[in-house]
């Protein structure tokens, strides 16, 4: 008894070491340990987009964290809008990379059960990085703002990542493009804003996406205090 009672207290100690950052961090090491396997197994790289589609995903992840960590870039104006923008810019390939399930159908050269696996692994890190990235700038929001029009603005930030994952997805652009090509991005945009009836897959896609998203997100947040009232 004694034994078990030492290994349980071990494997806690073991697991409450690893950080919530931590295991995202393994779980996307498995998704690249997945996606080795199958290429080597399969000779092909029909998936290799994977990785990419995964690192644009955890840009904004990384910037939620780094302002966290460092209070000053909060304070200082010029660097808070700046980061944020940039922010607002790569949040929507953290959503985004769940529609990469749509290769599963047109890929056969491995079993449906591990490219699902695979497929979803990658999607699933995304996401979770997503909704931590949003997690933290909503807190950054809190101090900015006050709590109503904090939520005001998460619900317009969701809504913007439907938006970004139709015109990622079906016009084929991508965050940099406010940069590199802004006026063909602006021409689309503006003919969605102004020609709503003739683009019903756009809008129904949007909201479907940013009400998903929502209801993922203040699930989880939720989940977590539910958690922590119990511990």
């Amino acid at each position: 008894m004694n034994l078990i009672v030492s290994i349980n207290n071990k494997t806690e100690k073991l697991t409450s070491a690893f950080t919530l950052h931590h295991w995202l961090l393994a779980s996307s090491t498995f998704s690249c340990i997945l996606l080795l396997a199958r290429m080597i197994a399969t000779a092909s790289i029909e998936y290799i987009f994977l990785p990419w589609n995964l690192f644009l995903a955890f840009i904004p992840y990384f910037i939620a964290k780094r302002m966290i960590a460092n209070v000053s870039l909060i304070e200082h104006k010029i660097k808070r809008v700046f980061l944020l923008a940039s922010w607002l810019l790569f949040i929507p390939n953290s959503f985004y990379i769940i529609t990469d399930l749509y290769h599963i159908t047109h890929v056969h050269t491995a079993p449906k059960w591990f490219d699902l696996l695979l497929v979803f692994s990658f999607a699933w890190n995304g996401l979770v990085a997503g909704i931590i990235s949003v997690q933290k700038i909503e807190l950054i929001l809190k101090i900015i703002l006050n709590k109503t029009f904090s939520f005001i603005t998460m619900l317009c930030i969701m809504w913007l990542c439907g938006f970004g994952i139709y015109i990622g997805r079906y016009l084929r652009f991508n965050s940099w493009d406010v940069i590199t090509n802004p006026f063909s991005l602006i021409s689309e945009i503006i003919t969605l804003l102004f020609y709503p009836l003739q683009n019903t897959l756009a809008w129904s896609m949007t909201g479907c996406y940013a009400i998903f998203m929502t209801l993922v997100y203040y699930t989880i947040k939720k989940l977590g205090d539910t958690t922590k009232a119990a511990a």
